[in-house]
């Protein structure tokens, strides 16, 4: 019995979100808030995201999570395969099953706006 409950601890604290990065919402640009919460219930966490141009998120990790742009900009993108710069046009939307971390930096001219949808 012992054994099965220490199994059980190590099994659960194992499957433990182990991230140290900050998500989303906690995230910011120069110590600023650039994300809001639109609504939060048991399945779902939707969030508004909002950057005017050289504003940025600083590193942070998403949950699988559905976006759509609200207001498309140009970003520099920094993630685990690099650095890129890319247009981000008003209405295209993007989706990730698992968990992804990522920084960005709105490098055009216009503020672009995001809602950000997390699956619970």
């Amino acid at each position: 019995m012992k054994i099965s409950i220490l199994i059980l601890t190590i099994l659960l604290i194992s499957c433990k979100n182990q991230n140290t990065l900050p998500d989303p919402l906690e995230a910011g640009w120069n110590n600023e808030a650039v994300c809001e919460v639109v609504e939060d219930n048991d399945n779902l966490r939707v969030l508004k995201c909002t950057f005017a141009p050289n504003v940025g998120h600083e590193k942070h990790y998403h949950n699988p999570h559905f976006g759509f742009t609200l207001a498309g900009s140009k970003f520099r993108i920094k993630d685990t395969t690099g650095t890129r710069e890319v247009n981000v046009p008003t209405g295209y939307s993007f989706s990730n099953a698992e968990i992804s971390t990522h920084e960005v930096l709105n490098i055009g001219d216009s503020t672009a706006v995001f809602l950000i949808m997390e699956y619970k």
